[in-house]
């Protein structure tokens, strides 16, 4: 099994959920499209979704470099570390945003260490 695609396909699958909600908070807080703001228990639910996808745009290239350049095993551990991490952060943010720090260093340490270790091993490779 390919432990790295595993890892990739559930934090899509993680942000595909937080989208989904989302949409359930427009439509539970009436935010008609295409507003982002208006009630703040919607623009919680959004502001996740897009500080979620701003975290992929880096978080799912860097998993690949990882796995490819140092360790496949740990590249996928280090994923779920950071799914682990958005999950925390999504759940701290939409109860109370002042709590979203635990989850936002957790996922952020891990990209961290997935891009340097991706960069060390393609430069010592």
């Amino acid at each position: 099994m390919d432990y790295v695609a595993v890892v990739a396909a559930l934090a899509l699958i993680e942000y595909m959920f937080i989208g989904m909600r989302t949409g359930q908070a427009r439509v539970k807080y009436n935010v008609k499209a295409p507003a982002t703001t208006g009630d703040p228990n919607f623009e919680r639910h959004y502001r996740v979704q897009q500080n979620t996808l701003e975290q992929l745009i880096v978080f799912l290239p860097a998993l690949f470099l990882f796995a490819n350049y140092v360790s496949p095993g740990w590249a996928a551990l280090l994923g779920l570390v950071f799914i682990v991490g958005r999950a925390m952060y999504a759940s701290a943010y939409v109860a109370d945003p002042e709590k979203r720090g635990p989850g936002f260093v957790t996922g952020y340490v891990a990209t961290a260490i997935l891009v340097l270790g991706g960069l060390i091993g393609a430069l010592l490779n």
